[in-house]
């Protein structure tokens, strides 16, 4: 992938987030997303060779626009900072884990799982862990997977970032319930795993990571050491869709 050209654009229209100049660099813009989606195919691949329930998938399953919606946001920039593809077996928009791809200047990451799951879902997945909670602890506190992202919510995910928080290299976990949710034992033993309000683990790369063909195998790499847990809720969160 040409990472450094897409992350050149990225940085221009990051400066100039406005209609005329996009206009006035379409061409580099079309050059670039299409790079990026040769990526994202090759990607589709890849990781298929681990996870066949994504091989069906094409590009257009996968990737963002890049046109923002802007109705209900105060920031009224018509175009995103970054490209980024979601790679789901039930397509991007699904509640369903898959593997994240995010190019943004100064803030590429790769990230797998859920997030944003309704309460009804969230509850069967605490019920899930409760009910297997060797089988979860087995795929979240392995020595990989402390390592790659952590434990739950001790990171603060890269797109929160503000004045007082800078972002984390990894995380586990989005947000966390500050008490134990309704219907549960305040003194469960693992308590941590059910105020998580999301299943999903995250980790920063360099702006030098996608640049070439190597990040296939490194990308590869940390998604199946993720994926177990992937596994694990995407088997709740199917009796929803």
């Amino acid at each position: 992938m040409e990472a450094q050209r897409i992350l050149e654009f990225l940085r221009g229209i990051t400066a100039n987030n406005n209609r005329p100049w996009f206009l006035e660099h379409k061409d580099e813009y079309d050059a670039c997303r299409k790079n990026f989606n040769e990526g994202i195919a090759r990607a589709i691949n890849r990781y298929a060779e681990f996870d066949d329930e994504i091989a069906h998938l094409q590009v257009k399953d996968c990737v963002y626009r890049f046109n923002r919606d802007t109705r209900f946001s105060p920031d009224k920039s018509p175009y995103k900072r970054h490209l980024g593809a979601y790679i789901c077996s039930k397509g991007k928009k699904s509640l369903r884990g898959g593997y994240y791809i995010h190019l943004e200047p100064g803030n590429c990451m790769l990230a797998t799982g859920s997030y944003w799951l309704p309460t009804n879902i969230l509850t069967s997945c605490r019920n899930e862990i409760m009910g297997n909670i060797d089988r979860w602890l087995e795929a979240v506190e392995n020595p990989k997977f402390r390592k790659l992202f952590g434990k739950p919510n001790q990171g603060i995910w890269p797109e929160m970032e503000n004045e007082d928080a800078k972002g984390s290299e990894k995380g586990f976990g989005l947000v966390s319930l500050k008490t134990c949710p309704a219907g549960f034992p305040r003194d469960y033993e693992h308590i941590e795993y059910l105020r998580m309000k999301d299943y999903c683990c995250w980790r920063r790369v360099p702006d030098t990571f996608f640049e070439g063909d190597d990040w296939l195998e490194e990308s590869s790499k940390i998604f199946i050491v993720a994926k177990p847990m992937m596994d694990f809720m995407n088997a709740v969160i199917d009796d929803y869709e």
